[in-house]
C-alpha cells in the first residue's frame, strides 16, 4: 500500500506557501533580476555603492548620476530613530525591472541599477540606490529622477517610520514634502 500525499500547501494566488517562505528568509538575500544594462536588486545588507557606480560606468556615456536615499533623523518636526522596509519579493522585482526598462527606454539611458534595502535601516544609512548612465547629463538627471518617482508610486515594498517620542512605527506612503512640510502631488507615471 502506497502512502497518499496531500498537494503543498498555497496561498490565495496559488502560489505554493514553502517559496513564500523561503523568499521572506534573509539567508536568501541579496535577491537580483539582471540582464547586460539593467540590475536590480533587494537587500537586508548595506548598499554597495561602488558596485552600482562600477556597473553603470560605460563608453557611450557621457554622464552618470547616483541617487541615495538617507534615513533622516525626523518627520513632521517628530525625531525618527530608524525605518524598516518590507516588500513583497518577487513582484517587487519585476516591477523594478520593469520600471527601469521603460525609463530606459524613454530617456535614453545606458545601464540603470536600483538596489533597495529590506529590513531596519538606521538614521544616516541609504535605503535606496539609483543609479543611471547615459550620453548626455540632462537625460542622465530626468532618467534617474524619473526612475525614484515611479519606484515610489509602484514598487511593491513599504516603509515604516520609528519615532522616538512614542517609540511606535508608522506606515507611510512615499511622499514627497516641499520644504515648508506640505505633500507634493505628482502624477503617477
Amino acid at each position: 500500500m502506497s502512502a497518499s500525499t496531500s498537494p503543498p500547501m498555497t496561498d490565495e494566488n496559488s502560489t505554493p506557501v514553502s517559496s513564500l517562505a523561503s523568499s521572506l528568509d534573509r539567508s536568501n538575500y541579496p535577491q537580483t533580476l539582471a540582464k547586460d544594462d539593467i540590475h536590480i536588486e533587494l537587500t537586508y545588507n548595506p548598499l554597495d555603492i561602488q558596485f552600482c557606480l562600477s556597473f553603470t560606468r560605460s563608453p557611450r556615456a557621457g554622464a552618470n548620476v547616483l541617487f541615495l536615499g538617507t534615513t533622516r533623523d525626523n518627520f513632521d518636526d517628530r525625531p525618527v530613530t530608524r525605518l524598516s522596509y518590507s516588500a513583497y519579493p518577487q513582484l517587487a522585482l519585476k516591477s523594478l525591472f520593469k520600471i527601469a526598462q521603460e525609463v530606459k527606454e524613454t530617456c535614453g539611458l545606458e545601464k540603470i541599477v536600483i538596489i533597495h534595502r529590506l529590513g531596519e535601516v538606521a538614521i544616516e544609512e541609504e535605503s535606496i540606490a539609483v543609479a543611471i548612465s547615459s550620453g548626455h547629463r540632462q537625460m542622465g538627471w530626468k532618467g534617474a529622477e524619473e526612475i525614484l518617482e515611479r519606484v515610489k508610486a509602484r514598487a511593491e515594498i513599504w516603509k515604516r517610520e520609528w519615532f522616538a517620542d512614542t517609540g511606535e512605527g508608522d506606515w507611510r506612503a512615499n511622499k514627497d514634502r516641499d520644504a515648508s512640510g506640505q505633500i507634493i502631488e505628482r502624477q503617477a507615471a
